[in-house]
Parts: C-alpha cells; structure tokens; sequence
C-alpha cells in the first residue's frame, strides 16, 4: 500500500511539473516567384521570405515560481524554394563564416541561425546566451512597412557596411528589462570574438557590445540604439533610431542610421507606411536612401535611392498573399540592383515579388 501512493505521489509531483512547463514547435513557409530588371542582366527566380523570413522554431519554458522562468529558443532559417538551411556565423568574423570554394552560403543543412538561445527571466529583466538580434537591428526591421524582407526592403538593409554583425551575433550575454515600466523598453548584449588571447592584434576581433532603449504606449513607439564591433581592420560602428505612429488611417515609420568601418562612412533614411484596406487586405509603401563613402575618401558617395509600393491579402489568420514592385536609382557610380540582376553605374533596377506566406 506504502508503495502503491508512493507512486501515485510521484507521478502527481511529475504531472505537477509537466503542467507548469510548456514546448511547442512553430514556423514560416513563405515562397515568391521573383524578377529583377538591370541595364545589363536580368533574372527571374523562385525565392524565399520574401514577406516573412522562412524559418522553424522549437521554444519552451519552465515556471519556476516567483515570478521566475526558464526558456529555450531555437530558430532556423530554411530556404524553401530548394529545401536547404540558411547559413550561420560562429565568431561575428569573416572567418566565422564558409571558406569560399568549400561549402556554399545556405548549403550546410539546418541550422540554427536565426535564433538559439536559453534564457532566465527574473521579475528583474531577462538574461539570454547564445546567438539572437544585435539591438540596433531591431529598429532597422520593426520600423520598415516591408521587415526587412523581399525586394521593397530598406535600402539601408540592402547596403549595410557593417558585416557579419549588422543583424546577428554569436556568442552573446544578452539582458533585457522587465516589462511594466510605464512603456519602457531596452536590451543590452556583449558578444566574444572567442580568439585566442595570442592572436596579436586580432585577439578581440569580433567581440563587440550594443543596445537600444525605447518607448511604446497607444499609437507611439520610438527607439534609439546603438552597437559596436571590434576590428583589427577598423572598428565597425551602427547607430540608429526609429519610431512608428499609428493613425487611424495609416501606420506612419521611418528610421535614419548611421554607420562607419574604419575610416569609411554610411548613412540612409527610410519612410513608409502600412494601410489597411478592408478587413483582409494592406498596402505598403516605402522610401529609402543610403549613401556609401569610398574606402580611400578620395571621390563622391555612391547614393542609391529605393521607391516600393506592394499589396497584401490575408486569406486566414495564417495564410497571405502578396505582390510588390520596388525601383532603385543609383547616382556617383552605385551599381546596386535587385532580385539578383545586374545594373551599370548611375542606372536604375526594378524587382517584383508575387508570393505566398503560411505560418504554422
């Protein structure tokens, strides 16, 4: 009898501890046929995450009482027109990444390289270990009417100076606030290069620091950030700020940023706006511009201007449709062209995504 409600004892306090913790798997399936139009070469392609970057999620967290919990994050970012996993980078170098000629960008198989990491929340903020958004990304993204994603995207997204960690890094001891602060937000991370302290002048490449501190309540939310990387070459440098307000009518963004990598300079703005039509559908329209300084300073920033306008419809909670048109012209000898064409100096590029998105 003693053993027979030991075992039902046990099997409460197992049943107890199961109900407070929680796994679930999640994802994006989100594939476009996509265009892109160039003064020397054009190209059509089936792509990807061209409304919302494809990726699978497992995530779960434990109660652990008094207000604290523990939690797992792993994300991968998939390439659904051939099946492959998206690339990773584990030392936020040139070295972190595939060697050229070896195995190709995107073909390792899965892996985690959206997100991975494992985290204690404390009703005193949040720590997370492991690879996630450096903080100045999260306003280049949140505040763009496109997310970053397909071919009406910020320029400024598209032109980046900053390298292996203009939107991730490996390696990171992140902190982020707790929430009911009256609509204050913020994060902090530092991240290793993980060199060996022998390396001469390379030792702390790719050790790095930012954050971003911002403020959300009703139609407004703003943010500024800022972040950081060690280089041998030129200490890489990204600052930003953004903001959004929501109108009745209209979703006003914009973001302006800043970047340096030694003694070269970038800078670019963004505008855009996200319009309800009905109770299914969006529009989405966007400006931005970046400039680009020479690596010898010797001549003019390359400018390149980008104009998108495209159209969501949402056929359920989890499946869309989509199209956008994007148009880029480039001045002081840019050459930037979308949807993988190719375009001469000072001429124009023209992309069309036509898509489908599930989430699951």
């Amino acid at each position: 009898m003693k053993k027979k409600l030991m075992v039902i004892s046990i099997a409460a306090i197992a049943g107890s501890a199961y109900a407070q913790s929680s796994v679930s798997v999640a994802g994006i399936v989100d594939t476009s046929v996509t265009v892109g139009r160039g003064s020397v070469a054009n190209k059509t392609q089936l792509t990807t995450g061209a409304y919302n970057t494809s990726r699978l999620i497992f995530r779960g967290t434990e109660d652990l009482g008094s207000g604290m919990s523990a939690s797992f994050w792993l994300e991968a970012g998939l390439v659904t027109d051939d099946g492959q996993g998206q690339s990773s980078n584990t030392n936020n170098q040139v070295s972190g990444q595939p060697a050229a000629g070896t195995v190709a960008p995107g073909s390792q198989g899965l892996m985690f390289n959206r997100r991975s990491t494992v985290g204690l929340s404390t009703p005193w903020g949040e720590v997370k270990l492991g690879r996630d958004f450096v903080p100045q990304y999260w306003n280049r993204t949140l505040f763009d009417a496109f997310g970053a994603s397909g071919v009406g995207q910020t320029i400024i997204h598209n032109l980046t100076i900053t390298g292996a960690t203009s939107i991730r890094a490996s390696n990171g001891i992140a902190y982020f606030l707790p929430s009911g602060l009256g609509g204050v937000y913020g994060q902090a991370v530092t991240y290793l290069g993980e060199n060996l302290s022998n390396a001469g002048v390379t030792s702390h490449d790719g050790t790095g620091y930012g954050a971003r501190l911002g403020y959300a309540a009703g139609p407004a939310n703003f943010a500024v950030a800022s972040g950081y990387t060690t280089n041998s070459a030129g200490g890489i440098h990204q600052s930003n700020i953004g903001g959004q307000w929501d109108f009745p009518l209209v979703k006003v963004m914009g973001q302006y940023e800043r970047e340096s990598v030694g003694a070269r300079r970038a800078r670019g703005w963004q505008l855009g706006g996200l319009i309800p039509v009905g109770g299914a559908g969006e529009i989405r329209i966007g400006y931005s511009t970046f400039r680009v300084g020479p690596a010898t300073g010797a001549a003019a920033d390359a400018i390149s201007n980008k104009i998108a306008l495209g159209y969501v419809h949402n056929l359920s909670k989890r499946t869309a449709l989509y199209a956008t048109y994007a148009n880029v012209h480039n001045k002081n000898g840019a050459t930037f062209a979308l949807a993988g064409a190719v375009t001469g100096a000072n001429r124009t590029s023209s992309g069309i995504d036509l898509g489908i998105r599930h989430s699951f």
